[in-house]
Order: C-alpha cells, then sequence, then structure tokens
C-alpha cells in the first residue's frame, strides 16, 4: 500500500523541529534553520533549528550539570526507563519507518526492520543496566582485599550517521543510559528528524532533563569542535567515514578522551565451491542490498572460488537485476534512493572506472533518470583485482565480483584493505570457518549467514575500521571507567 500525502504530513507535524536541551526544546542561538529533504523527490521536509556552537556548549552545560545526580540514579530507575522506551518505540513503530523511508530513503519493509533492531538496543540494555558487575577478592599475597568497581566516564558526545537513523542512536545512547552518563547527540545533518522523534520518546519515557541533549545541525563542526575542547566531557563515540573519525580521534587527544569509533569498511564476501549455491545467492542479495548497500557491513567485493564464479554471478544478476527501484513509500518499492547527487556520482564513477579496466557489466550499471538520487541494481563480473572499487566502500548497490583459487588465497585477497569491520563467509565446512576466521583480519565473520548485526553482539572493526564495540556485554563497558580500591585486611585492622 502506498503511503497516502496525509499520512506523511500529519507524521512530519509530530516532529519537534528545536534543540532539545535541558529537556526543553528551544529555537538555535543564531535563530538559524536548515531544510531536511526527501532523497526520493529532493522535497523539502521540514525545516529545523540548525545548532551552532553556542548550543553545542549549552547543550554540554546541561549534560555536566545533570551527569552526578545521573551517575547516582539506581540501575533499576535506569533499567526501566530504557524498557519503557522500547515500549514505546516499538508500539510507534509505523511512525518511526516512515520517518525514516521520508528522510532516508529506504524503503518501508527495510525500514520497520531498523526499527525492530533499532528498538532491542534499548531492550537489551535495559537488562544489562543491573549487570554491570565490578568484583571483590582477596589480593594474592593475601595481606588486602582488592574492591574493583565500573563507574560512568561522565559526559559523552554521540555523533551518528545518516544511514541509520534510529539504529545508531539507540546503539549509542542505550548503553550510556545504563552506565549512568548523560549525552549530547548530535545526528547526521541529512538525516536528523528520526533522532528529533526518538530524543521526544526518550523523554515520555521518563527520562531526566539534561541526561538526553540533541543539537542537530548543518556543521558538524561547529558543533563537536567545542565539546571537544571542554574539559567537562570525557567520551567521543562516533560512526561515519574513517576520515572524519581520524580527525575526531586527534581532536580528542588534547583531553585524553575515551573514544569509540565505528568506522569505514570493505566487507569481503567469500563463497567456497562446496557452498550451498542458492543459499550463497539469498545471503549475498541480504549482504549487499541491506540499506540499498549504504552501511559499513555491505558486502563490498564478492570473492568466489574459480569453479564456480560464473554460476553464481549468473544467478546472483537475475536476482539483482529483478529489484525494483522507486521511492520507499510507494507499494512494490525495495530499493530506495542514494542519499544524494554526491552519492550516487561516486557509485556512478566506480562503476565506470572498473568496466574501463575490463569489468563485465552482467545487470544494473547505471543512474535511474527521473526524479531522486536512485541507482540501478547492479552486478560486475570479471573485474580486475586492482580495480578502485574493490578498494574503496561503494555504500550502494554496487556488486563487483572477483575470484580466487584456494584459502590462503582468498585470505589474501580479503585481507587486501586497510578496513577490517565485517566479512562473510559460506562453505559447507564448519572447519573451515575455523581455519579462515583466524586468518581473516576483520572484527566480525559471518558464517553462512549474510546479516550478522544483533544487540546481543559486540559489533566493531580492527585497523580502519575502528575502536572499541557497540552491543553485547561490550558496549556498555565503553562507557565506563574501572576503579580499584585497595582494602586493608580486615582481620590486620
Amino acid at each position: 500500500m502506498t503511503i497516502s500525502p496525509e499520512r506523511e504530513a500529519a507524521l512530519l507535524a509530530s516532529v519537534p523541529t528545536g534543540l532539545l536541551i535541558n529537556g526543553q526544546w528551544r529555537d538555535a542561538a543564531s535563530g538559524r534553520t536548515m531544510e531536511v529533504h526527501d532523497p526520493a523527490t529532493g522535497e523539502v521536509l521540514l525545516s529545523i533549528a540548525d545548532g551552532g556552537s553556542e548550543d553545542a556548549l549549552a547543550a554540554l552545560d546541561s549534560a555536566a550539570a545533570a551527569q552526578a545526580g545521573w551517575a547516582r540514579t539506581a540501575p533499576r530507575v535506569r533499567a526501566e526507563i530504557l524498557r519503557k522506551a522500547f515500549e514505546l518505540v516499538t508500539a510507534r513503530a509505523e511512525d518511526f519507518a516512515l520517518l525514516m523511508t521520508l528522510e532516508m530513503g529506504k524503503p518501508l519493509a527495510e525500514a520497520r526492520g531498523e526499527v525492530a533492531y533499532g528498538a532491542e538496543f534499548l531492550r537489551w540494555y535495559s537488562e544489562e543496566t543491573v549487570r554491570d558487575y565490578g568484583r571483590y577478592l582477596t589480593s594474592p599475597e593475601g595481606k588486602n582485599k582488592i574492591l574493583v568497581q565500573r563507574k560512568p566516564v561522565g559526559p559523552c558526545l554521540l555523533i551518528t550517521p545518516w544511514n541509520f537513523p534510529l539504529a545508531m542512536a539507540t546503539r549509542k545512547v542505550g548503553p550510556a543510559i545504563a552506565a549512568g552518563c548523560t549525552m549530547v547527540l548530535k545526528p547526521a545533518k541529512l538525516t536528523p528528524l528520526t533522532s528529533q522523534l526518538f530524543a521526544a520518546t526518550m523523554m515520555e519515557a521518563g527520562l531526566p532533563a539534561g541526561v538526553l541533549n540533541v543539537v542537530s545541525g548543518s556543521s558538524a563542526a561547529a558543533i563537536s569542535a567545542p565539546i571537544l575542547a571542554d574539559s567537562r566531557l570525557r567520551k567521543v563515540s562516533f560512526t561515519g567515514s574513517t576520515e572524519v573519525g581520524k580527525r575526531l580521534m586527534k581532536d580528542a587527544t588534547d583531553n585524553v578522551l575515551r573514544t569509540s569509533m565505528e568506522l569505514g569498511g570493505n566487507a569481503p564476501f567469500i563463497v567456497f565451491a562446496d557452498a550451498d549455491l542458492d543459499k550463497a545467492v539469498d545471503g549475498a542479495m541480504a549482504a549487499k542490498m541491506r540499506n540499498m548497500g549504504e552501511a559499513c557491513t555491505a558486502a563490498n567485493r564478492f570473492l568466489v572460488q574459480e569453479s564456480i564464479a560464473a554460476e553464481f554471478t549468473a544467478k546472483f544478476a537475475v536476482k539483482m537485476g529483478a529489484l525494483a527501484t522507486g521511492r520507499g513509500t510507494e507499494a512494490g518499492a525495495q530499493v530506495g534512493p542514494m542519499i544524494d547527487e554526491k552519492a550516487r556520482a561516486g557509485i556512478h564513477t566506480l562503476v565506470t572506472a572498473a568496466v574501463d579496466a575490463g569489468a563485465t557489466v552482467l545487470a544494473g550499471g547505471a543512474p535511474v533518470e527521473g526524479p531522486g538520487w536512485f541507482y540501478q541494481p547492479t552486478v560486475l563480473a570479471n573485474v580486475p583485482n586492482d580495480a578502485d572499487i574493490l578498494g574503496q566502500e561503494i555504500f550502494g548497490p554496487v556488486a563487483p565480483v572477483t575470484t580466487f583459487t584456494d584459502e590462503d588465497d582468498a585470505a589474501r585477497i580479503a585481507n587486501a584493505t586497510e578496513y577490517g569491520l565485517a566479512s562473510y563467509l559460506y562453505s559447507r565446512d564448519f572447519s573451515r570457518l575455523l581455519r579462515m576466521s583466524e586468518k581473516l583480519e576483520f572484527g566480525m565473520v559471518g558464517f553462512n549467514a549474510g546479516v550478522i548485526s544483533n544487540a546481543a553482539a559486540p559489533f566493531g572493526g580492527v585497523k580502519h575500521s575502528g575502536l572499541g564495540r557497540e552491543g553485547g556485554a561490550e558496549g556498555i563497558a565503553e562507557y565506563t571507567t574501572t576503579q580499584y580500591i585497595g582494602i586493608a585486611d580486615p582481620y590486620e585492622v
């Protein structure tokens, strides 16, 4: 069913358009506003407050003032707020899904999946809040007692990307609340509306004023720079490009900030000759086309053993070529637009260069004419190993296929990148999984699975893909510091 314009208008009218500072929605200090556009049509969805440096520092003032009280709040109270937020987000799943579709472009079915995934971080951390364990033990020589406790790290700056507007916010806000940290959330300028609605939902769930502050703005540097330079900030968590992440890490060194960086990816999708070919093709579709390929975990390179490469690629191309592009609110739309014109142009440049280098187009290969920033789902065969498209993050619906000979060759090709986030492996041999996961330089490995992200699992990478982990028990540890207390032996006192 196609969503009506009236339904869209009613939803947009419910989205807060100000900056959330100390529990109040307010205009930017400058009075400026910025427009948020629909990438499927180019039309303006809403104008919202365009926050700047003065607003950023006001938000940090609020977070710093609330920190001590929030840290003392009982874990069960924090847990119940997160649980209530999970219930509210779940109850409003259709609103959140439609809003993401409007501002980011993903089809409604995809957006509904993100709501379920994003809400799960709120439920998971509601359960983890009361399990943030320390330890108490006798020192090895028996003279003292050792008490170790985990404490909230303090006020945090959370910077989220445009491609998963809800899940990237819940994946950071959930553990920060669980640990007892206050926050300034800076959403991506291309997709701030979902974060605005999410923040309002958190307030409705009972989150006290000042714990979560939201400053949307057209200049990321104007917001992040003054906060990073302020000694009251104790942590920065960023999801986005490696280039920006490196700059933030340099800025964070002056105040020796705790950092979590979830950066770029160049995921290999490795298919061995003994794999179930049909399942491998289905997994390839899931790994490539989640979020139209606009995901750091998206399969970026398809490495297929030589003996089955032609058959796999042909089946893959048929499925990719059958996908229908369209505005995400329209019935039948399976592939939405790229986020903007620049993104689509970059994708086409990579495809054109690969073809010039000898690759063969089996499906797609060009932008879609008409309004919006659509690109045809594309499969490229016979891609040379030195082609730019294999070395860069595509961030779009393009699948380049190359070949390998054996396990060592597959691992060598897969590891020939500065990135190390996600990887995928298809084979019937479980022993091969164990051997390959030892060889693969990636923080995550999917075995016969094209989608592996889960709130209960540690998400993150190695090399230039970042530092730290989000999700799982590891996620809450990123928002805590460890304190050791040495206690004299009570029998000697």
